[in-house]
């Protein structure tokens, strides 16, 4: 089978080749799968360039932790899954439900990546996708869809009809949290530094936009011109957390779920005079993805692909995801 790899002690995605490695065979309590599309998530970009919490890579390692495919066979006991099942693979592999299990996580390095034709996972880091969805729309769940579920609906502040989320940029997270928000009642704003991109938001449900170029101050904004947010999806980390602070309503919570943008850490004294809290977010769980999956079949919800590319030609979409003209969620599709 072929696989895209990452070389030992690889600096960047400019280091990724194809190689043809030996077809795996399920053991006892595996599944096989034949992914037929994937995605692409910030996240990758920091295991490539050996900065992601797992460190450098010690060993040549398969990429990438979102991908969707077909079951071609199953291991001696596991009877959830039969080959012909549309799956997708779970981030962490042992977080099955409850508090967080922090261990292994698909593409990291140190668990098994989804970039090949072929991949074996332990039966329960498989989740059966949604039916209403594509393989090149379920590929894009795992990480962004289950970050976008967790911080919407998990934590002492879930979303629903009549609340107000802030969503920022126009990345794969941010275009998943409004399509959810929107399907759960919630009114969404958005910000962009591109008016182009705000007025594909706009064409996607969004309620309400701001600049964020032209509008420096645009926490104080939402609070100010739209009563603030009850939940902000925070994908800037300590760069945007002083903005997503002051944009939150009373009581309401900064999802905590990236770290894109630079800058100095907030002073938190601003919580004190609207009860708002942060919360951090590190994906999810098995049960949160099986729930998401069911609000998408249920609701209709759609991902916004904003490019695909053959499996062939995996360096140009990472070199596209990471540019300045990718818009929500970059696929790769196998022809």
């Amino acid at each position: 089978m072929r696989a895209w790899m990452l070389p030992a002690g690889s600096d960047g995605f400019d280091k990724l080749y194809l190689a043809e490695l030996p077809d795996p065979e399920p053991g006892p309590g595996e599944v096989l799968i034949a992914p037929g599309a994937w995605s692409i998530n910030y996240r990758d970009f920091a295991v490539a360039a050996g900065k992601y919490f797992s460190g450098a890579l010690t060993e040549p390692v398969v990429p990438l932790s979102d991908g969707a495919g077909t079951v071609l066979a199953v291991g001696d006991g596991v009877t959830a899954f039969a080959p012909g099942d549309r799956v997708q693979g779970s981030f962490f592999l042992d977080w099955i439900d409850g508090p967080p299990v922090m261990s292994r996580a698909l593409g990291d390095g140190k668990a098994p990546g989804m970039l090949a034709e072929k991949v074996l996972l332990p039966a329960q880091g498989v989740v059966k996708a949604a039916a209403s969805l594509t393989l090149a729309e379920a590929a894009c769940m795992p990480c962004a869809g289950v970050t976008v579920w967790n911080a919407l609906f998990n934590g002492g502040r879930p979303i629903g009809p009549g609340s107000k989320v802030l969503v920022l940029g126009t990345g794969g997270v941010s275009l998943i949290a409004l399509a959810v928000a929107k399907a759960a009642g919630a009114e969404v704003i958005a910000t962009s530094s591109s008016d182009a991109k705000l007025e594909r938001v706009r064409a996607l449900g969004a309620d309400h936009t701001v600049n964020y170029k032209t509008t420096p101050e645009w926490g104080t904004a939402v609070a100010q011109q739209f009563g603030g947010a009850d939940k902000v999806v925070e994908v800037g980390g300590v760069g945007t957390l002083e903005q997503s602070i002051a944009a939150l309503a009373p009581n309401g919570e900064a999802a905590m779920i990236g770290f894109l943008a630079d800058g100095s850490p907030p002073n938190p004294r601003a919580l004190m005079f609207t009860g708002g809290s942060i919360r951090g977010i590190f994906v999810g769980s098995v049960a949160m993805a099986n729930a998401l999956n069911a609000f998408i079949d249920a609701h209709g919800v759609k991902p916004a692909i904003g490019k695909t590319f053959a499996f062939e030609d995996v360096p140009a979409a990472y070199a596209h995801a990471w540019g300045p003209d990718s818009f929500g969620k970059t696929v790769i599709e196998l022809s």
